[in-house]
C-alpha cells in the first residue's frame, strides 16, 4: 500500500501518513468490507484513493522526500533515475499516474485494477499500455545525465501478468 501511495505523491513522510490513514480507515470500517465485491487489496486501494482525494480537496500539501537510508547499488545513478522517473510521472495525467501506481506501486494485475475502477480488464490494459507509452516518450525527451534512458518495463512482460518493476 505504501508503494502505491508513494507512486501517487512521492516517497517520504506524507506517503507514510497517508498509508497510516488508509489502514486506520480500513480498521474503522472493516465491517463494511464485502469479499463478494472484490479482493482486500482492491478495497484498500479504494480507501487510499479516497484519502488522497480528501487531501487534495482539503489543500493539504504533500512534499516528496528522499529517504535517509543507504541504497544498494550505484547511489548517484539510481538517484538520477529515480528523480528522472518522478519528474516524468509528474508530466502524465492524473489517470495515467494512477494506473501506473496501481500496476507497479500496488503490484495489482489488470483484472484487479479493472475491479477497482469498475471497468473492463481490456480497457485497463489498453489505458495502461498507452500510459506507459506516454511515460516512455517523456523519458526519451529527458534522458538522465548518465545518457541512458530509464527503462519503464522489461520487454516481453504483460501488464496483466506478474509484476515487473518500473526502474
Amino acid at each position: 500500500m505504501h508503494a502505491f501511495v508513494a507512486y501517487r505523491i512521492g516517497a517520504g513522510h506524507d506517503a507514510e501518513d497517508v498509508t497510516g490513514e488508509v489502514f486506520e480507515r480500513a480498521l474503522r470500517y472493516r465491517t463494511g468490507y464485502d469479499p463478494a465485491k472484490g479482493a482486500p487489496l482492491a478495497w484498500l486501494v479504494g480507501i487510499a484513493r479516497r484519502v488522497l482525494a480528501d487531501r487534495a480537496v482539503s489543500g493539504t500539501e504533500t512534499v516528496s522526500e528522499v529517504p535517509d537510508t543507504a541504497a544498494p547499488g550505484e547511489l548517484a545513478r539510481d538517484s538520477v533515475e529515480r528523480l528522472t522517473l518522478a519528474a516524468a510521472m509528474e508530466r502524465l495525467s492524473d489517470k495515467d499516474r494512477e494506473l501506473v501506481a496501481m500496476r507497479y506501486g500496488a503490484d495489482m494485475k489488470a483484472t484487479q485494477i479493472a475491479a477497482v475502477l469498475e471497468t473492463s480488464t481490456n480497457s485497463v490494459e489498453v489505458a495502461l499500455h498507452r500510459a506507459l507509452r506516454r511515460l516512455r516518450e517523456v523519458l526519451e525527451q529527458t534522458e538522465p545525465a548518465q545518457g541512458k534512458p530509464v527503462q519503464v518495463e522489461p520487454e516481453g512482460k504483460s501488464t496483466s501478468g506478474e509484476a515487473s518493476a518500473v526502474h
